[in-house]
């Protein structure tokens, strides 16, 4: 018979105490790898980028470790052709980017999805044929609205010329609308807003002035509110504009916050009513808002653009009661703001970068970069990136100091506002579109 197992000296009671505290430890180890999982997955990289400016609609990816450095033969993944001309931004979901193009005429308006990690064309869907194309800008192209996507669908906008709904697996149209239409004179520009059950976008032409929330299944109208301004005192021109609305939560109440000619105005976002607004005399104002704090950051005009930060609680006309500030100088004409911290961001069309205190508009500082300015400006990796037409990305770190960290060079022109996937930036130039992205050492 074997020798048996010594009994312990501790009582059955310190033994089982013991015990307790080793399994106690155990689930205590566990719980602390979940929640370092947790933490770590919270700060990790953005995948989808399912709209203009991203997830939250700020051109914010903080937790995306984007390179500081990139040229044609250094950090590119790779470089794909998209035919014909477009301006709108890549929207991302899973393995697909989205852009749309169009003939340079006019007549034919397309959706191409390309593979994220390969740069392969999956889907090149011709949508739309046009036979009576109005005139567009020189700086314009028919296809300029930024899609909006999420899992299994994408929606493409070509303002006037129509809007659709696709499925992003056989790239086939779900459903399509063409008879929301107006005059834009100078070509498309307002993007799409996606929100729970709702497309939500802009009718503002020269002949009507409108807002628009469709069902996101069927593409019927949900709900459809004319402008309440009085556009008869001025010209055709001065009636457009091309603003991309974004949603709010003030109060517990959803607005949608939709700058126009002449006003900026919220509306409820279920049933499309008017809640406020603020007048101006500004037009054909690009700029998407941004909301921080109980304030708006409003760009309310193209010509003579201006600042204005306004309190979203108020109820009718507001002008007089809720602008906290303006800055009415060296302010953008197209590109939209970024806000980091406490501070603004922001170049004008003209290539100024600067710095503003985001609670009083105060300059912080005013630097010049190299070339002009359409497209949006990013934060990601602690750093900020201002992407000029000339395809020069210049990389600034944020702060009250005005440091340039980098400057990268690639071909074309650029006028679309890149997006964000994983840690890589897809950037559309006129011609192509690049996965930019750190090449990572595999240790040989």
């Amino acid at each position: 018979m074997p020798a048996t197992t010594p009994l312990t000296r501790q009582p059955l009671a310190a033994a089982s105490s013991k015990a307790l505290r080793e399994t106690h430890g155990r689930t205590l180890a566990i719980i602390i790898l979940i929640g370092s999982a947790l933490a770590q997955a919270s700060s990790l990289a953005v995948e989808n980028w399912p709209e203009l400016r991203g997830p939250d609609r700020d051109g914010q990816a903080p937790g995306s470790n984007l390179p500081l450095s990139w040229s044609e033969t250094n950090n590119v993944s790779w470089k794909t052709p998209i035919h014909d001309l477009g301006w709108s931004s890549p929207v991302v979901w899973g393995k697909q980017v989205w852009v749309t193009t169009a003939t340079e005429d006019g007549r034919q308006m397309f959706a191409v999805c390309v593979d994220v990690d390969t740069g392969k064309v999956i889907h090149d869907v011709k949508v739309f044929d046009t036979t009576q194309p109005e005139h567009v800008a020189s700086m314009n192209s028919y296809a300029s609205p930024t899609s909006a996507i999420e899992a299994g669908k994408v929606y493409v906008h070509y303002g006037t010329y129509g809007t659709a709904c696709l499925d992003t697996r056989e790239g086939k149209v779900v459903w399509s609308r063409r008879d929301l239409n107006c005059d834009h004179h100078e070509g498309p520009g307002a993007s799409l807003m996606l929100d729970r059950d709702r497309l939500y976008f802009t009718v503002d032409g020269r002949d009507v002035q409108y807002v628009v929330a469709l069902d996101k299944s069927t593409g019927r109208t949900v709900w459809k509110t004319n402008r309440s301004v009085d556009y008869t005192p001025f010209t055709t021109n001065q009636r457009k504009a091309f603003c991309t609305p974004i949603l709010i939560e003030t109060g517990g109440h959803r607005q949608l916050f939709s700058p126009g000619a002449k006003a900026m105005i919220a509306y409820d976002a279920e049933s499309g009513a008017e809640l406020w607004k603020a007048r101006y005399n500004g037009w054909s104002m690009v700029p998407r808002p941004l909301f921080h704090d109980d304030l708006l950051y409003v760009i309310t005009d193209y010509e003579r653009p201006e600042l204005w930060a306004v309190r979203p609680d108020g109820k009718g006309d507001v002008t007089e009661t809720h602008v906290a500030w303006k800055v009415v100088k060296d302010m953008p004409a197209t590109a939209s703001l970024l806000l980091v911290g406490e501070l603004l961001y922001l170049v004008n069309d003209q290539g100024f970068a600067l710095c503003l205190e985001a609670a009083n508009g105060n300059v912080v500082w005013r630097e010049r970069l190299k070339s002009k300015h359409s497209a949006s400006p990013i934060y990601a990796a602690n750093r900020i990136y201002f992407f000029s037409e000339k395809n020069l990305t210049t990389v600034l770190s944020p702060g009250r100091e005005f440091k340039v960290l980098a400057e990268n060079q690639l071909e074309d022109r650029v006028m679309a506002t890149p997006a964000v996937a994983g840690n890589a930036l897809l950037l559309r130039s006129k011609s192509h579109l690049y996965r930019i992205e750190e090449k990572v050492s595999t240790g040989k």
